[in-house]
């Protein structure tokens, strides 16, 4: 057995979780089914494997970045609830 119930229980109590027996008995197994399999993959040969994040290529899909103007301060402060000259007015949060 790769995680023992004790392991599956702390790591519920840092996750803060409360787990019936049940609960227990079920994840345990199911966690040391992962552990296995994860060490069956631990055991392949990767040498020459170029690392991925992505099972299918990505492309970006921002748009080039341009300079552009500003909207300016009337157009930015238009729909603020509260205003103070040229800026926007928030509640005071430090004491």
């Amino acid at each position: 057995m790769k995680i023992t119930r004790e392991q599956v229980e702390h790591v519920a109590r840092l996750a803060r979780l409360e787990l019936s027996e049940a609960e227990l008995d079920t994840f345990t197994g199911q966690m040391d089914s992962i552990l296995s399999y994860v060490e069956k993959l631990n055991a392949l040969d990767t040498e020459g494997i170029v690392p991925t994040s992505h099972a299918v290529p990505m492309e970006n899909a921002f748009r080039a970045d341009e300079p552009t103007g500003s909207i300016g301060v009337e157009a930015a402060l238009a729909n603020a609830p509260l205003r103070a000259q040229s800026f926007f007015r928030v509640p005071k949060v430090i004491e």
